[in-house]
């Protein structure tokens, strides 16, 4: 839905490691899927998430070498009886054509002590920009609490995919549309501030039924009316 449901701030100093601990205090686990960057992807945090009653799909990559490590040579060296399920999509658009593929595994399942481990995958990324001709290969890795009876091929690669929908609808329309990188408020509590309104702003449109948010808070800034209406506000001028 593009919302932002609660936002920590990340200390000086540290990373959002810590503070995620302090997101999960603060909404519901039980019954949900949770994607998140490879940053994040560390046992604690898949603890928290299977004890608390939710699932998880975290990409793997170097910060976890030695689980990188064996979930690659599951799919570079197939495991004898390892019955691994695959999936392909093509999409043509934006003068690109890009083939994705997801394969699975359980071949690591009671081998590795990743807490709540029920698959790993593999991600491949074929990217041919259609006026060049120039091609851009991606594979990267993934475990996810979600048993195979629960999570297909292509309900993983739905969750993979739709994981870029953050980025999408919450950090680029916080970076491009309100250009928060440039900003020059340092002090104190007041980034943290902003951020929040920044991010109830979004919310406000997205509950609104605006996709637009930059065409929104134009229009909007002209109507200052119906832009109080969001919050509640009734304006007779």
């Amino acid at each position: 839905m593009g919302l932002t449901l609660t936002q920590p701030a990340v200390a000086a100093k540290t990373n959002a490691i810590k503070a995620v601990e302090t997101v999960f205090g603060q909404i519901v686990l039980t019954g949900r899927i949770v994607t998140m960057d490879a940053l994040l992807t560390q046992r604690q945090v898949a603890q928290t998430i299977v004890e608390a009653g939710g699932d998880d799909v975290m990409i793997v990559k170097e910060n976890q070498p030695q689980l990188k490590a064996d979930i690659a040579l599951v799919f570079t060296l197939p495991p004898v009886g390892d019955r691994q399920e695959r999936t392909r999509t093509v999409d043509v658009g934006h003068g690109r054509i890009e083939t994705r593929h997801l394969t699975t595994s359980e071949a690591l399942v009671g081998y590795s002590e990743w807490p709540g481990l029920a698959q790993v995958f593999e991600v491949g990324r074929h990217v041919i920009t259609q006026k060049t001709a120039k091609e851009r290969v991606e594979v990267v890795y993934g475990v996810t609490s979600l048993s195979p009876e629960r999570a297909t091929p292509n309900r993983l690669l739905e969750l993979v995919r739709g994981h870029w929908g953050i980025e999408n609808k919450s950090h680029w329309v916080r970076d491009v549309t309100f250009d928060e990188d440039r900003s020059q408020v340092r002090c104190g509590n007041i980034p943290h501030i902003m951020a929040a309104l920044r991010n109830t702003a979004i919310g406000l449109l997205r509950w609104a039924g605006h996709t637009n948010i930059a065409a929104a808070c134009r229009r909007l800034a002209a109507q200052p009316a119906q832009a109080l209406a969001l919050i509640g506000i009734e304006f007779e001028n």
